[in-house]
């Protein structure tokens, strides 16, 4: 009989991990806060339309990780699905992200593909030879009409300040297409549960060695029996936020329902800086293999995160790195317990990459066991 587990949250980092460690033979304990498991990927049903909600806005699974691939699709099949945004600038609908169409549209051309690369080159900024904002990025590689009709408007509203103050690193993993794709992620794998996320997570969970307990949050005294602790919640929320806290970007949803097809397309991103909102999601559009006559819609308002509110973006600008790597040095210093996750590690991470991680994780922990070997704060290094 393995040792007793006690892991807090039950997102995908703390299913992932409870359900290897209870599969190895330990036993498992599972503590949330919020009345739901999943974390930010909980799903559920409208009531009055029948649609599947992603509740914390929406989330696409796309993968060049076979494993995971596979992983997920053992808990829940998924159906493909392709995420293809739209953007509204200026009073007129475009592609994104910016593509061959896209550039034709906004320029009024018909480029071809190597006249197109020579047309954007002509408009980009090339005295810039080392891109260090997310300002200077952008008109190094699009040049200015570009970067104030889709990214200058919609950037200030997601990150609350301006774009130069941004690391060009964020807009890198934005691409610019020569070709009319427009399919928003190149990864191979792509789809949705069909079920929604919470009940593939359920099926995650769904082992004899596993217990949950909602509406729990955690307290110091739970780790008393346990042998070993996971913590999957913010970072500096496991020290009572005592040097400070790690900011963070947060949402808030305006949700409203019609009957019919509300905007033609799952989200449609509105880049003027006029609009106080960034996006609208049409959740529907998320399972095209299903039908319904209502809608359910979500403006979306980013903003930053205060002490109550649910963090969803980890700035990770000089000042919260500095502060980070003080919780960091911290927390390597304790015994018995593993930050993970997003929040545990303060970076943000699409959800393949959560499950892979997870899954390390738990494999690095049995393997320490094994060798009666210690097992680090961290197996992923936050900075």
């Amino acid at each position: 009989m393995g040792k007793d587990i006690l892991i807090v949250g039950a997102g995908l980092s703390g299913a992932v991990i409870g359900r290897e460690l209870a599969e190895a033979g330990h036993s498992v304990r599972i503590v949330e806060a919020r009345d739901h498991i999943a974390g930010n990927c909980h799903t559920e049903r409208c009531p009055e339309t029948g649609v599947m909600v992603h509740v914390y806005g929406p989330h696409i699974f796309h993968t060049d990780d076979t494993g995971v691939w596979d992983y997920v699709n053992a808990h829940m099949r998924f159906l493909p699905y392709k995420n293809r945004v739209k953007a509204q600038s200026g009073g007129r609908v475009f592609s994104l992200p910016i593509n061959l169409l896209t550039i034709n549209q906004f320029f009024g051309q018909t480029l071809r593909p190597a006249e197109a690369r020579a047309f954007i080159e002509a408009q980009a900024d090339t005295t810039i030879e080392d891109p260090q904002t997310f300002e200077e990025q952008a008109l190094r590689f699009v040049g200015p009409a570009l970067y104030e009709a889709f990214f200058k408007g919609y950037t200030q509203k997601q990150w609350g300040c301006h774009p130069r103050e941004l690391p060009a690193a964020i807009l890198k993993r934005l691409p610019v297409r020569f070709n009319y794709d427009d399919d928003y992620f190149a990864h191979r794998h792509q789809g949705m549960p069909e079920g929604g996320y919470t009940e593939m997570v359920a099926s995650i969970l769904d082992h004899p060695g596993i217990e949950v307990a909602l509406n729990t949050p955690y307290a110091p005294d739970m780790a008393g029996d346990a042998d070993h602790v996971f913590w999957s919640g913010p970072l500096d929320a496991y020290f009572g936020h005592d040097l400070g806290r790690l900011g963070y970007r947060t949402l808030d949803f305006e949700r409203f329902t019609e009957q019919g097809d509300y905007q033609g397309c799952a989200v449609m991103n509105y880049c003027d800086a006029e609009v106080p909102f960034t996006r609208i999601t049409e959740h529907k559009h998320f399972a095209p293999w299903e039908t319904h006559e209502g809608s359910v819609m979500y403006r979306e308002f980013s903003r930053a995160c205060g002490p109550d509110d649910i963090p969803y973006y980890p700035i990770r600008q000089v000042e919260e790195k500095t502060l980070l790597r003080d919780y960091v040095t911290r927390a390597e210093t304790l015994a018995g317990v593993t930050f993970v996750g997003r929040l545990g590690t303060y970076r943000y991470l699409d959800m393949d990459v959560t499950i892979r991680e997870a899954l390390d994780i738990a494999r690095h922990f049995l393997r320490s066991r094994a060798g009666n070997k210690a097992m680090p704060a961290f197996v992923h290094a936050p900075l």
